[in-house]
């Protein structure tokens, strides 16, 4: 081993240090640091962990003498970000545990080895350039190249993009408002570089560069709290006029939800809980996502007890399982958002149209020999809208069911511009993990890159209601039972930038980089024709 790597030397000679690692001190090394970048995420938000994760691991890449090298370096610094954030995903097995328990290690696996691949070709692309400046910009666009590729590759999974970190505070989010996003992570991404610029510096004057790279991105952080702090300001909180929303969260065991003989038991939980306030009168009564098995949909008689919560013109809006026939008489099953009226009479529905892979339908089922983890034995058909919906004085809005709020892009390209977002989801599967709180946070993050509210009913929470800078100003906390009686928020009175350019964005995030990069390259090959 070298001599360098046997000691931890000081400041100073940290980066040479964390160059010369090799062997399992490497490795080791790069899967802690990443596991620290995702303290980062929420709910911990430990936002000095990304600062000490990126910078070292660049500093750890300065020894990646080979490509290979630097793949297995970033692969296992982003296995350890990726085990460490999405780790509650393998919870889902565990409701049934005697039929899915034993696939626990090997998602474990898959999850974070799967994911890490995105960081081991960040880690590929930015060893092209020299040790310095343009090795740590080119990790950091290659980065967020990636993210956006995550956001739709194998039918995408955007979960804890980095700029998630700044959901600590509204006040951070603002900037998603003209960059979505991208420009959040690209935000996070110059905070938690700036110290390793210092790696270009003489030694004697190391220590000076590291603490004012540090300063910088205080500086930067600062720089973006006040100005999320004017934003905000220039939109209070306003109001639709006189409606009013009641969120049901009945915080029912994932374990015991499906059960035949609780089902009744069930269905009356979310009545009880919808008639538990008598002072108000909502206009809007929302159940979360698959809050009415499709037994009960299908019974005249139990749709008309569900319409019982309303009053006058009120409508119920509920997640459920229908059922329509193919051609042949083979029922086909979708997850849902119903809307009923007061005699129980469906009058629209939304069917989900970005399934869960393994959750609601199992890709190559020819070919994999395993069952989709929701109930029943046939895979869920996706949905083909509406995308807005626009019922009787009801500002019309955009449902969206469970993780389909993770995807930035999937409010765009709609025909209507709704007024508000609406999001019914069930995170029971995933317990009390860091799972439900990072979909909290997804969400939240949508509001503020459309200018759109967004109302969110989960059957064991986070249940909430977000205006469109990103003010939660109602929410139920995780696993508590009850209901939120709240107004619906005002739409911001345009769409944002990113509302009307989408990802497009990502080029005006990348253009500076790209422009110093070429830049660099250019100042290279002039030096070799020299």
């Amino acid at each position: 081993m070298p001599e360098s790597a046997a000691k931890v030397p000081g400041l100073d000679g940290l980066p040479e240090w964390l160059a010369a690692l090799g062997g399992w001190r490497r490795l080791g090394l790069a899967l802690l640091l990443g596991v620290l970048l995702a303290t980062a995420m929420p709910p911990f938000y430990v936002l000095p962990g990304a600062m000490v994760a990126l910078t070292g691991f660049v500093w750890l890449l300065d020894g990646a003498a080979t490509a290979r090298r630097a793949f297995l370096d970033g692969w296992a610094f982003g296995a350890g970000f990726s085990g460490a954030g999405l780790y509650w995903i393998a919870n889902a097995l565990l409701v049934d545990a005697a039929a899915f328990g034993w696939m626990v290690p090997f998602a474990l696996l898959a999850i974070a080895f799967g994911f890490g691949l995105f960081a081991a070709f960040a880690a590929c692309l930015a060893r092209i350039w020299p040790r310095g400046a343009g090795r740590i910009l080119a990790f950091a666009a290659a980065w967020l190249i990636l993210e956006w590729l995550r956001s739709w590759i194998l039918t995408g999974f955007p979960w804890n993009l980095l700029g998630t970190a700044l959901a600590v505070a509204p006040e951070l989010l603002q900037t998603a408002a003209w960059g979505g996003p991208w420009l959040l992570s690209a935000l996070v991404l110059a905070a938690a570089l700036l110290p390793a610029l210092a790696v270009g510096a003489p030694a004697p004057r190391r220590r000076r560069a590291m603490f004012g790279g540090l300063l910088a991105s205080l500086v930067l952080l600062a720089g973006l709290f006040g100005l999320g702090a004017w934003r905000m300001a220039q939109f209070p909180a306003t109001y639709a006029s006189g409606i009013t929303l009641r969120l049901v969260q009945p915080a029912i065991d994932q374990a015991e939800k499906w059960r035949s003989t609780l089902r009744d038991s069930h269905f009356a939980t979310h009545i009880d809980l919808s008639l538990s306030q008598s002072a108000v009168v909502p206009d809007l009564v929302i159940w979360p996502e698959a809050a009415i098995p499709w037994q009960l949909l299908a019974d005249p008689a139990e749709r008309a007890r569900a319409g019982s919560v309303l009053r006058g013109d009120g409508l119920l809006l509920a997640g459920g399982v229908r059922f329509e026939r193919d051609a042949g008489g083979i029922p086909l099953p979708f997850n849902s958002l119903i809307a009923l009226d007061r005699d129980g009479d469906p009058v629209a529905f939304y069917d989900k149209r970005h399934l869960v892979p393994f959750g609601e339908y199992v890709p190559l089922r020819g070919l994999l020999p395993i069952d989709k983890m929701t109930p029943g034995a046939i895979d869920f058909i996706s949905g083909t809208g509406p995308e807005v919906l626009a019922l009787g004085k009801i500002p019309p809005f955009r449902p969206l069911i469970c993780y389909e709020v993770i995807f930035p892009g999937e409010i765009q390209g709609q025909a209507a511009r709704p007024d508000w977002l609406l999001n019914i989801t069930n995170d029971g599967w995933y317990g009390v993990s860091t799972g439900p709180y990072q979909h909290f946070q997804a969400a939240r993050m949508r509001a503020v890159e459309q200018g759109l509210p967004l109302v969110r009913a989960a059957n064991n929470g986070i249940s909430g209601v977000i205006d469109p800078v990103g003010r939660v100003l109602a929410h139920l906390p995780l696993n508590a039972v009850g209901v939120l009686d709240a107004p619906l928020p005002a739409p911001l009175s345009g769409p944002t930038l990113y509302a009307r350019l989408g990802d497009w964005t990502l080029l005006a995030v990348l253009f500076p980089a790209i422009l110093h990069l070429a830049w660099r390259l250019r100042c290279l090959r002039r030096e070799d024709d020299r």
